[in-house]
């Protein structure tokens, strides 16, 4: 196998968080990290959404990107098969353990959300006043746009007593959040915590993660954990940093997730994503095919 610089394998596949990541602040993806994800796809690496966002919620214009077959949703908890439109793998919050944690985070001025069958679930009202709960219009777009408005989250839950891929909450204040996050950190066992934002929590089952969901996706691709790249900037990326065989933090991510990665790259208004496949997947891709086509003239002198 040929070696790479860095961590000793060659990547065959790249897992990219999407906000703060993939797209700019702005929500884009830009023209040159297309053209650097079409070069990646075309040899052969396997380009791999990983993010926080229910399945519903990533860009259409990334999820029918040509070459981009799985996504990995909802921090993990759903797996899939883009073009067969087939769950690969789900686990899911049981019935119970979500409602105890929207119970404590409706205790706090919260959007309370629930993620089913990969559709994100809000309610209405929240939606029609996200200002106040998400001051960058990007991403207050995003959250409108993509989500499913309805009157009451608890009362749908209640109504629909089944597991859910996520269970969300978005507060009005960061000391709001810090409290609801300790609260069910200490009352709501068998849990996965974190966060993309300063003011939100995100809650999974128990070993739910976006490194798992990651590493169980090369599984099923013969694909092993030294052999993929993982890209994020916020404390759900942390899991996949650590997983990955080559973690690469943004630099516009926390100290925290800086902390767990191997590398850091460029802001994702800087095209760092982009820049980090050219730098550790691309060049040495290229610099094997001319190897190889070196190679194979001395072969036929």
């Amino acid at each position: 196998m040929t070696k790479c610089s860095t961590k000793g394998y060659m990547i065959k596949m790249v897992g990219l968080d999407m906000d703060g990541t993939l797209l700019t602040t702005d929500k884009e993806l830009t023209e040159h990290t297309k053209k650097v994800l079409r070069e990646a796809i075309d040899r052969g690496v396997a380009v791999v959404p990983a993010t926080g966002r229910p399945l519903t919620g990533i860009p259409e214009e990334v999820l029918k990107f040509p070459g981009v077959r799985y996504a990995v949703a909802s921090n993990g908890a759903r797996i899939v098969d883009l073009k067969e439109g087939r769950v690969l793998c789900e686990d899911l919050v049981p019935y119970e353990t979500g409602r105890r944690v929207l119970e404590i985070c409706s205790r706090y001025d919260s959007m309370l959300e629930i993620y089913y069958d990969g559709v994100g679930y809000a309610e209405k009202e929240k939606l029609e006043h996200i200002d106040e709960y998400v001051p960058r219009r990007p991403m207050a777009r995003y959250i409108t746009d993509s989500r499913r408005p309805v009157a009451d989250v608890r009362a749908v839950y209640e109504e629909r007593k089944a597991p859910t891929d996520k269970v969300q909450a978005l507060f009005r204040t960061r000391e709001e959040c810090k409290k609801a996050w300790k609260e069910v950190e200490k009352e709501v066992p068998d849990i996965e915590i974190t966060g993309a934002l300063s003011n939100n929590i995100e809650v999974n089952a128990k070993g739910v993660n976006k490194g798992r969901g990651l590493l169980l996706l090369g599984e099923l691709l013969g694909i092993g954990s030294e052999e993929i790249m993982a890209v994020g900037d916020g404390s759900n990326d942390i899991a996949m940093l650590r997983e990955a065989g080559l973690g690469v933090a943004m630099e516009n991510a926390t100290d925290e997730v800086k902390a767990a990665a191997d590398v850091i790259t460029l802001s994702n208004d800087r095209e760092g994503a982009a820049a980090a496949i050219e730098k550790y997947i691309l060049r040495e891709l290229r610099q094997n095919e001319r190897h190889d086509r070196k190679q194979k003239e001395i072969d036929q002198c």
